[in-house]
């Protein structure tokens, strides 16, 4: 009961944390300047990307303990398969696409940017965004394969 309620818990923290950030920033850009509201968000990002490390981890290796359990055995597997790629996908963004962005984005600030910059910028916050919405989506399915393993 404890597990199932830490791995619900889990869950419940990375994906509602992911749509509560995400209508946060859009509030920040809307009443914001878009370099103060960069500033704000390029702040939070270490821990918001620290809630998914640790959110999914513990997600992860509880549905692999589930699935070792038996009880809604495949169903468990599905869901330690979709969070262990939206971990991987996490990982990916967190430590190697976000820094990439840290390092242009003085580029959104600038008045006259340098265009090869701000395309470079454009396509990493593009690509992270993306990302963003795929571990959206795999969580939102490790939730239903969650749901299918209790009720069978």
């Amino acid at each position: 009961m404890v597990a199932l309620f830490i791995y619900l818990l889990a869950l419940v923290v990375w994906l509602g944390g992911m749509i509560g950030f995400v209508l946060f920033t859009a509030m920040l850009f809307s009443r914001l300047p878009v370099a103060e509201a960069g500033k704000v968000v390029s702040a939070i990002f270490p821990y918001y990307y620290l809630i998914g490390y640790v959110a999914g981890a513990l997600g992860l290796i509880l549905a692999i303990y589930f699935a070792a359990a038996g009880r809604g055995r495949i169903w468990w597997i599905c869901s330690a398969i979709l969070l262990a790629g939206a971990l991987g996908i996490t990982v990916y963004a967190g430590a190697v696409i976000r820094p990439q962005i840290e390092a242009v984005r003085s580029v959104a600030e600038d008045t006259n940017p340098d265009p090869a910059r701000k395309a470079q910028f454009d396509a990493l916050h593009k690509l992270s965004v993306q990302l963003n919405g795929g571990v959206m989506v795999l969580d939102l399915l490790a939730l239903l394969a969650t749901a299918a393993a209790l009720s069978g």
